[in-house]
């Protein structure tokens, strides 16, 4: 669980990387194309348990889409066919990420999807 603990910590870093310099296009891209590498005997509960540990510690305050980047591209690694799914809620306006795992939310809660209108999943 610690070396899963530390991926998730790069990968929280490495998308931070992207949001410091503003560049949600180059975020975007590194996320719809992370391979889907062979299955692992790791699980989505652990990958989110692992991510849920860092960002108790992490030094700042983790934004959803850098946490649903990290959570998409970790179970990718991990052999899951994970969806970072965009949407937006119009009245208050507000944008919102997560991710899904053969339709089902993994890193938020269930109804999410329904408060929001999907704009885009990668």
């Amino acid at each position: 669980m610690s070396f899963l603990i530390l991926k998730a910590y790069f990968q929280l870093l490495r998308f931070e990387l992207y949001l410091w310099q503003r560049d949600f296009g180059a975020l975007y891209t590194a996320v719809r194309n992370e391979p889907q590498r062979a299955r692992t005997t790791i699980s989505p509960e652990q990958v989110c348990a692992a991510l849920n540990v860092v960002c108790i510690w992490y030094w700042k305050p983790v934004l959803c889409l850098q946490r649903s980047a990290a959570a998409t591209c970790l179970l990718r690694r991990n052999g899951l066919p994970a969806q970072m799914v965009l949407g937006t809620q119009h009245v208050p306006f507000r944008t919102h990420a997560w991710v899904e795992l053969f339709g089902r939310v993994v890193n938020d809660r269930q109804y999410t999807p329904e408060m929001y209108s999907v704009l885009d999943r990668c």
